[in-house]
């Protein structure tokens, strides 16, 4: 890679860390290719990216982003995208199914995060799911409301 072609890639990578809401540092020494590309797979519906960045391009482009705290050692794939919760849920998924896949730390709502903050991250509801669930909760008078009036129309035809 030559000096302008490095250059041009810290400022795409720049401006993909600055749009992202999430991003995660994995070690992933120890898994193949086939591996790996099912972690791309799994992450590209929902707008993740996965990427083995060396170390040195990534902490220059992190600095530029204004992430900074993230210690970068040894092999390190990064996976960052806009929706945290997605990005932490992509991961903690993945890790569970390949033990040699570590997650070493994060960047997630302007803060550094470590692995248990991961994973706690990642059992938490994703906004569809919150929409969901508050949806429900507004439906249930409603809901009670029309199986009482059947409750009542049964009732009466029944005593006519």
């Amino acid at each position: 890679m030559t000096r302008t072609e490095k250059a041009e890639f810290i400022s795409s990578l720049t401006e993909e860390f600055k749009s992202s809401d999430g991003l995660i540092v994995c070690d992933y020494k120890g898994l193949n290719v086939k591996a790996i590309e099912a972690l791309r797979n799994s992450a590209r519906p929902e707008v993740v990216n996965v990427k083995v960045i060396k170390n040195t391009l990534a902490s220059i482009a992190m600095k530029n982003a204004g992430i900074e705290g993230l210690e970068l050692k040894d092999t390190n794939i990064f996976v960052w995208g806009a929706d945290q919760l997605a990005v932490t849920k992509i991961v903690a998924t993945f890790a569970k199914t390949n033990p040699n896949f570590i997650i070493k730390s994060g960047f997630a709502g302007g803060i550094v995060v470590d692995a248990a903050k991961v994973e706690a991250l990642s059992k938490m509801p994703s906004r569809n799911e919150l929409i969901g669930m508050l949806l429900s909760t507004w439906m249930a008078p409603i809901t009670n409301f029309t199986i009482g009036l059947d409750a009542l129309r049964a009732k009466k035809q029944e005593s006519e």
